[in-house]
């Protein structure tokens, strides 16, 4: 197809959708001959890091340094240094993130020990692994380390992607643009604090399109692998919560059982649409009291038993351990692992909290009580190992077995729903950034941030954790899938971050290598050993992934090749400047917004709709939708503007920049914010400019906004038909003709994101052949 705009820019970059662009354009608003034609409009001023290489054209004024990062405002509670606060905080932690690796006392022992316990000493090893473990992945790994590696306080498998692709040019998303690096959280990097293993690293991967597609294709893969274990956690809480009824009872079967946690896990989805603000302040208590059960319990247990079970902090009980079963050993990892299930989730959640309150409430709360219950569980067991199958519940008192019982089932469902509230933040970041497909996200909390609510997702979560609950009916045939989210995920973690250490934070190599050695190859043991289930459950997770790995690498495909498309065939400002004044077309009052993903340019759907509508209103706004790799714009640095010249053409370009944490649907409508930026713009180009302006003045251009704003507002939103151009190969064909359009037809649509009032809404067809 030629070039809607009349120019079609070459190079020997292949775009996915086979469309040749050059690469080195991309960092510029438009082709290189506008760029004189057009005035920036941002609260920020020139970063003196990229005066050596200054964008022709470009003149940014009325601004907020670089130092604003610094600004407590721009990132909520993070950098707050109040002690109340932090306490605060670290008391609210423990009811949402802390849920899933608190009820893994549940069962723990009886999956690793699924074969019964062989010999007396078994138990002083497997317990000398929960605790090393739990020390070294946890506490050492996530609280010391993985949290420092947050993005502006968020945390999860994206956010170390959009932090790497901030600090080195690793990212895919083509709209990336020079003015990005000017938001005040985009954390520049320093001129003159390198080293050369650094150094290598990072041109390594900036030259390496391999490379770049490892990375996104790797947080893709860690966001499938969380959204699985979103899946298999609310089921195998629940069950082995609910599973406690055995103990009261004989006619509790395995099938009734199954059936009492279905009835909680779906009436646990259906509430999901009511919000989850209230899962900090609500569930903190119930799972403090939970904790203090737990670890009363092990107290109780290890001084009333066999206070020996001490000795297990000598790992020789570890080497001991494998001497005797050795390869039956390696098989029972699978069941140590889940005592770090929900680990991710201390990371995937930082964002509603702060590092410190993390480290406190893991260091005085969790960690303590998690060690106090399994070595209680250990010294019971030594005294009872023919009971493993039920150490928990068995290990209680018996004046205890129903107040542990509702807890417990509390604590599940409270581990459950701080799970389900994470996938669906974590599905947030990915659609942000053009990784998932276009989903209704729903915002139900103004006081807390970043509690979302997907209805599409909410239901095929509910349709999988009953599946999997009914499949799999008990708590080991599920623990052996899993293990293999839980694990998979972390030590996709540990990958990033091992090249964050090397070029971002610079780490020594030696420290580096220290912490592949002791900490990834660890994981790495783990991994092998749950992934000897996988024919007996293991492939669930793998299941999940494959398929939600499918549908994010199409939908970012297609996603690229469109906007590569749009790039290739933009309306140049010739032809602008020509269509505003052909006598031809008809002239109207009012004002028209066209909305589009292309940030670079004026898109190719413009010229096709005067072609078909010869009509123009009097100011033309093109707003660009834009998602940034960082977590949050600050509102005064959401709006981007330019304006087509000459000024009497009312022309405008609007780039509309979020975070992937941000909240779109504004109090405001975005109509009128818009408006209200650009009449600011308009102001404040002509207060600079007032000497070249040959006596106009800026109250005019406002008026013409207002009476265009008064006699009404269209609004303008592409409907493209995306289909494979002829001779496409049968897999491009069944990706874009097939499997995207499927997705696109069934999911949300484009004009919802600010809710559009459909009176005033126009929707423009055109064909994309990629």
């Amino acid at each position: 197809m030629s070039s809607t705009g009349g120019s079609r820019r070459h190079s020997n970059m292949t775009t996915p959708g086979n469309s040749k662009r050059n690469s080195n354009i991309v960092n510029v608003e438009g082709e290189e001959e506008e760029d004189h034609d057009y005035q920036i409009h941002s609260h920020q001023t020139p970063d003196p890091l990229l005066s050596e290489n200054p964008l022709p054209g470009l003149k940014r004024h009325d601004s907020l340094d670089m130092e604003s990062a610094k600004i407590q405002g721009h990132h909520g509670h993070h950098g707050t240094k109040d002690w109340g606060v932090i306490l605060r905080l670290a008391f609210q932690s423990i009811g949402v993130v802390y849920g899933d690796i608190g009820t893994s006392p549940l069962y723990v022992f009886s999956s690793t020990f699924t074969n019964g316990i062989k010999h007396e000493d078994d138990i002083l090893g497997v317990l000398s692994l929960i605790f090393y473990t739990i020390t070294l992945i946890p506490v050492i790994k996530y609280v010391m380390i993985v949290l420092h590696a947050n993005d502006n306080g968020d945390g999860g498998t994206f956010a170390l992607y959009s932090k790497l692709c901030r600090n080195a040019k690793v990212g895919l998303l083509p709209s990336a643009q020079a003015e990005d690096r000017e938001v005040s959280n985009f954390e520049l990097e320093l001129p003159g604090n390198a080293n050369t293993i650094s150094s290598r690293v990072k041109k390594s991967l900036e030259n390496s399109e391999f490379a770049k597609y490892c990375l996104l294709f790797g947080a893709m893969l860690g966001t499938s692998m969380v959204i699985g274990d979103g899946i298999l956690t609310p089921s195998i809480s629940v069950l082995s919560a609910v599973s406690g009824l055995k103990e009261a009872t004989d006619s509790m079967t395995e099938g009734r059982i199954v059936v009492v946690s279905v009835i909680i896990l779906v009436i646990l989805f259906m509430v999901q649409r009511y919000g989850t603000d209230r899962v900090g302040y609500s569930f903190a208590p119930i799972i403090c009291v939970w904790f203090a059960l737990i670890s009363g319990i092990g107290v109780f247990n290890f001084f009333k038993f066999d206070p020996s079970v001490a000795k297990a902090l000598n790992p020789k009980y570890i080497v001991d351990y494998f001497k005797r079963n050795n390869r039956d050993a390696w098989i029972s990892l699978g069941g140590v692992v889940l005592a770090i299930t929900g680990t991710e989730a201390m990371f995937a959640d930082l964002g509603h909290f702060t590092v410190k309150s993390i480290q406190i409430s893991m260091g005085c709360v969790v960690y303590p009580a998690l060690i106090s219950a399994y070595s209680g569980q250990a010294s019971w067991l030594r005294k009872h190992q023919n009971d493993v199958a039920d150490t928990f519940y068995k290990s209680a008192p018996d004046a205890l077995y129903w107040p542990v019982f509702v807890v417990a089932v509390m604590a599940a469902i409270i581990a459950s729903q701080a799970m389900i509230s994470g996938t669906f933040s974590i599905i947030k970041q990915s659609l942000s950034l053009g990784c998932f497909p276009r989903v209704s996200v729903i915002h139900t909390s103004d006081k807390y941030e970043g509690q979302v609510f997907i209805p599409e997702m909410n239901y095929l979560l509910m349709i999988g954790c009953v599946l999997v609950t009914v499949t799999f009916k008990t708590t080991e045939n599920i623990g052996h899938a899993y293990g293999i989210a839980v694990i998979f995920a972390e030590t996709l973690t540990s990958s990033f971050m091992v090249v964050i250490m090397l070029v971002i934070w610079k780490t020594n190599a030696l420290l580096v290598l220290l912490f592949v050695l002791v900490i990834s190859s660890t994981e790495y043991v783990y991994l092998s050993s749950v992934l000897y289930k996988f024919g007996d459950g293991g492939y669930l997770p793998f299941s999940f992934a494959v398929v939600l790995m499918f549908i994010m690498c199409t939908w970012n495909y297609v996603y690229r090749a469109k906007y590569n498309f749009e790039l290739d065939n933009k309306v140049s400002r010739e032809v602008i400047k020509d269509i505003v004044t052909d006598s031809s077309i008809s002239h109207m009052g009012g004002l028209a917004i066209f909305y589009s993903e292309l940030a670079h340019g004026i898109p190719p759907i413009f010229k096709h709709y005067i072609e078909n509508v010869p009509a123009l209103h009097s100011v033309l706004v093109f707003v660009s939708i834009k998602s940034l790799p960082v977590s949050r714009v600050a509102p005064e640095e959401r709006f981007l503007f330019r304006r087509v010249k000459p000024n009497d053409l009312y022309v405008f370009r609007c780039v509309v920049r979020y975070g992937y944490t941000d909240v779109r649907n504004e109090k405001e409508s975005f109509e009128k914010i818009l408006i209200e930026r650009l009449k600011e713009f308009v102001e404040s180009d002509y207060g600079v400019l007032e000497e070249r302006q040959q006596g106009r003045v800026s109250d005019e251009d406002v008026a013409k906004l207002d009476q265009a704003w008064r006699s009404g507002v269209v609004h303008l939103v592409g409907e493209h038909e995306i289909v494979s151009r002829a001779g496409s190969s049968i897999g491009k064909k069944f990706l874009i003709d097939y499997a995207y359009n499927f997705m696109k037809k069934n999911l949300r649509q484009s004009h919802s994101v600010f809710e559009i009032p459909h009176k005033r809404m126009l929707k423009v067809g055109m064909t994309y052949e990629l």
